[in-house]
C-alpha cells in the first residue's frame, strides 16, 4: 500500500461515505496529502497510531506557513478526521487525537434581502450561456433560498426525486435525512428545468447536469453567483450559502420557532441554529436606528 491509495480511499469516503460538498473534499484531502508526505506515512496502521507530539510539530510547520487561525482549525478537524478514519481501517478503537484547535470566533451570517435575491436568481438565470443552463442554476437557487438545502444537497439530487412534491427527503451532513417543504415557485422552476434540459432524465443519475451531461458542479452555482452579485451590486458576503441564511433569517422573521427552524436545516444542535436569532435582532436594530426619527436627526 502507498500512500496514494490511502488518500485514493480517503477521497471515496468523503465523497460517498460521509457526503461532504467538493469544498471540503478538496481541503480535507489536501490536509491528508501534507500529513502523509511530510511524516512519511504509507499505510493506515501509522496513521492511527500517530503520536500527538509528531501532529502538534505538524501542525505547527503549517502555522509558519502564515496559516490563520480558521485555515488551521479546518486543517486540525480535517486531520481528526482522517486518522480516526485510519483507526478503523486498522481495525483499532476510534479515538481521535485529543487536541483542540486555535479559538475561531464566529461571525454573524450575512443574509440577503428578499429582493436581492430575486434580483441576483434572475441576472444568474438571464446572465447564462444557453437558455436551459439559466433555468438550471435559478433552480438551484431557489431551492436553497425557498427550502433551506445546502448547495452540496441540492446539486446531489437524483433523477428519482422528480417529480418533486411538496415535501422532498433530503440527505445532509453525516447521511441525515430531513423533510423539506417544496414551495410551488421552486417546483414550477424545477419543471421549467426539466422542460429545457437537452438531457434524458434518469432516475439514477444526477437532476442537475453540467454542460456535457455530467453532474453538475457545485463550482458553477458559485461562479454564476460571483458574477452576478457585482451586476446587482452585493458584497462578497452574497454567496450561494448566503441564500441558505437568508432562508433562516427570514422564516425566524416571520415568526418561526427555533426547534421548527432547527429541523429544516439540518442542524445537528440547536446551538448552531440560534445564531439565527442574532442575525434577526442584528437586522431589527439596522431597521430601528434608519427608521427612528432621533437616529435620522
Amino acid at each position: 500500500m502507498s500512500r496514494h491509495d490511502l488518500l485514493a480511499a480517503w477521497r471515496e469516503h468523503l465523497i460517498n461515505g460521509r457526503r461532504r460538498s467538493a469544498h471540503t473534499v478538496r481541503a480535507y484531502c489536501d490536509a491528508a496529502d501534507r500529513l502523509t508526505e511530510q511524516l512519511d506515512l504509507s499505510d493506515w496502521m501509522a496513521v492511527a497510531q500517530l503520536r500527538p507530539a509528531k501532529l502538534r510539530n505538524h501542525l505547527a510547520d503549517r502555522r509558519s506557513e502564515g496559516l490563520g487561525n480558521i485555515s488551521a482549525a479546518r486543517e486540525l478537524s480535517a486531520i481528526k478526521g482522517f486518522i480516526t478514519f485510519a483507526q478503523d481501517k486498522a481495525g483499532l478503537e476510534k479515538q481521535p487525537p485529543r487536541m483542540r484547535g486555535p479559538r475561531v470566533k464566529k461571525g454573524l451570517p450575512r443574509p440577503i434581502s428578499p429582493d436581492d435575491v430575486i434580483s441576483l436568481i434572475t441576472i444568474v438565470r438571464e446572465s447564462a450561456a444557453q437558455p436551459w443552463i439559466g433555468a438550471r442554476d435559478s433552480a438551484v437557487l431557489l431551492l436553497m433560498y425557498g427550502a433551506g438545502l445546502r448547495i452540496a444537497e441540492a446539486v446531489s439530487l437524483r433523477g428519482s426525486d422528480y417529480p418533486l412534491s411538496d415535501r422532498l427527503v433530503v440527505t445532509g451532513k453525516g447521511d441525515k435525512q430531513r423533510v423539506v417543504p417544496i414551495l410551488p415557485v421552486i417546483r414550477d422552476a424545477v419543471d421549467q428545468y426539466i422542460a429545457a434540459c437537452p438531457y434524458r432524465l434518469e432516475p439514477d443519475k444526477a437532476l442537475f447536469r453540467g454542460a456535457k451531461g455530467g453532474p453538475l458542479s457545485d463550482g458553477l452555482i458559485r461562479k454564476a453567483v460571483s458574477a452576478a452579485r457585482i451586476t446587482v451590486g452585493l458584497p462578497e458576503s452574497a454567496t450561494p450559502h448566503a441564500l441558505r441564511h437568508s432562508f433562516a433569517t427570514h422564516l425566524l422573521g416571520a415568526g418561526a420557532d427555533l426547534r421548527s427552524l432547527q429541523e429544516l436545516l439540518g442542524h445537528a444542535s440547536l446551538g448552531s441554529t440560534q445564531i439565527y436569532t442574532k442575525v434577526d435582532a442584528s437586522s431589527l436594530l439596522d431597521t430601528y436606528r434608519k427608521a427612528h426619527p432621533r437616529e435620522r436627526g
